[in-house]
């Protein structure tokens, strides 16, 4: 045990020294900010933080990780409700990492940036990148992932606007990624996450789109039922230029309610058409729906990301959000915990739909719904943490008559390896090829899951 201190603290020196000092540990103050991440960290206590600025201090810090037989993780905008950013051994925070450079339709986006950034230096220009629905979730993980958000329809997933990757890998070698060069990895990368290096910047594709028009509906949670039918009715026939999320939760002031979002990226002339029915879904609370730059509608649940909770998340995906999904849905918020509860949808349709399923490694090609089981609640007794952890796995159960196979990678949890496989389907042998081709030793662990565990086990039996 003293020698294997003795060499952790030996590889921290030198490394301290190839990068000017930037690591951090615990007592110090960028290291507090650095674990600040939104789902508060349970157990894990980094052994140290490197805060890096470049592409080399990310080789440096790979090496002595591995030097050191360390665990490495990797902490770009810190949303992952697991905490996988954080791990016991080295993390590396890319916060220092977050510039954007617009040149013609195409960004070149550093591997810290969150969506906020990259948004904020295309929206004067008129242009838009496909994003999530939150901008301040970072943008390698959301795109490595999938990325789901409103632009789906028109656009495709973030990861299918994905040009080229900078990514260091487990042996310290700094490579791209791209068509025509280390394809398999590109292809990996569309979906396998950070399972294969670190990600130091991306080239993403932009498109024009000077305006959308979004905003939220929010009516009282007594109109549940006939408000989402009749959303459900109208979604069913929309074009691709709409896109429609769902958010059951709670107000500001704890009151249940239910928040239709409809994002219109089509044509100026044809958005009244296409959004008047949502207006007459029933008699709204509120209503927000405008003309804004695409940057703004993103901010819309800015206010309602709070960090240092605990969270806990539960996903799983339905053909359709029909009738029978939306009373499990209704009946679950029913029984929710706390005002910290939610169910969020994630529509996929249209330009996502239509990339063959070979293309890249994510593993679904076919309109469908995510559903977002969400409780997040303050640290506080074992027993409210049993109750929303119960609550989110009771709920995604639920939906298991009516569910497709897997959940969307990004919000599995630790050790879902089964469903991992299901989630990536006639894709997780090649994955799992390009895994062993990248990182044989498991480097980047700290990661979405991948079918590796129960591939392990089938060899070995």
């Amino acid at each position: 045990m003293l020698e294997k201190t003795q060499d952790i603290d030996g590889a921290l020196r030198r490394l301290s020294g190839q990068i000017e000092g930037r690591i951090s540990t615990q007592g110090d103050e960028a290291y507090k900010a650095a674990c600040a991440i939104w789902a508060k960290p349970v157990g894990r206590q980094p052994r140290a933080i490197v805060h890096c600025r470049a592409p080399q201090d990310i080789q440096f810090a790979v090496a002595a990780a591995r030097s050191a037989d360390l665990p490495l993780s990797v902490r770009g905008g810190g949303h992952d409700w697991a905490g996988r950013a954080l791990c016991d051994g080295l993390v590396l925070d890319l916060g220092g990492m977050r510039d954007v450079v617009v040149e013609a339709d195409i960004a070149w986006v550093s591997g810290g940036s969150r969506a906020s950034d990259l948004l904020a230096a295309t929206d004067p220009l008129g242009l838009a990148a496909v994003t999530g629905s939150c901008s301040t979730v970072g943008m390698a993980g959301l795109t490595l992932g999938g990325g789901y958000g409103p632009l789906n329809g028109r656009f495709g997933l973030a990861l299918d606007n994905l040009i080229a990757a900078d990514v260091v890998l487990s042996d310290g070698r700094l490579v791209i990624a791209e068509r025509g060069r280390n394809e398999d990895l590109f292809w990996a990368l569309r979906g396998g996450g950070g399972n294969f290096g670190v990600v130091t910047a991306m080239r993403i594709q932009l498109h024009q789109l000077p305006f959308v028009v979004s905003g939220a509906l929010v009516y009282p949670f007594s109109q549940a039922r006939d408000v989402l039918r009749r959303c459900a009715d109208v979604a069913r026939f929309a074009p691709d230029e709409l896109t429609v999320q769902v958010v059951a939760g709670a107000a500001p002031d704890g009151t249940p309610v239910i928040m239709i979002v409809p994002t219109w990226s089509g044509s100026r002339d044809e958005a009244d058409t296409h959004l008047a029915p949502f207006l007459e879904l029933g008699t709204a609370l509120t209503n927000t729906v405008g003309t804004v730059r695409y940057g703004a509608s993103v901010s819309l649940f800015d206010p309602a990301i709070v960090n240092g909770q605990r969270v806990f998340m539960e996903t799983c995906l339905l053909p359709v959000l029909d009738e029978a999904g939306i009373d499990i849905l209704l009946k679950a918020m029913a029984s929710a915990p706390s005002a910290g509860c939610s169910m969020i949808t994630h529509e996929f349709k249209g330009a996502a739909s239509q990339v063959p399923l070979e293309t890249t490694a994510f593993g679904l090609r076919r309109d469908h719904v995510s559903i977002e089981i969400l409780a997040s609640f303050d640290d506080g007794s074992r027993t409210e943490e049993r109750r929303h952890r119960q609550w989110v796995r009771e709920a995604r159960e639920a939906f298991t008559n009516i569910a497709l196979p897997g959940g969307y990678p990004n919000m599995l949890g630790e050790g879902e390896v089964a469903r991992a496989a299901a989630s990536f389907g006639q894709n997780a042998d090649r994955l799992l090829r390009a895994k062993r081709f990248y990182d044989p030793d498991n480097v980047f662990r700290s990661a979405i899951p991948l079918p590796i565990v129960a591939e392990a086990r089938a060899r070995e039996s």
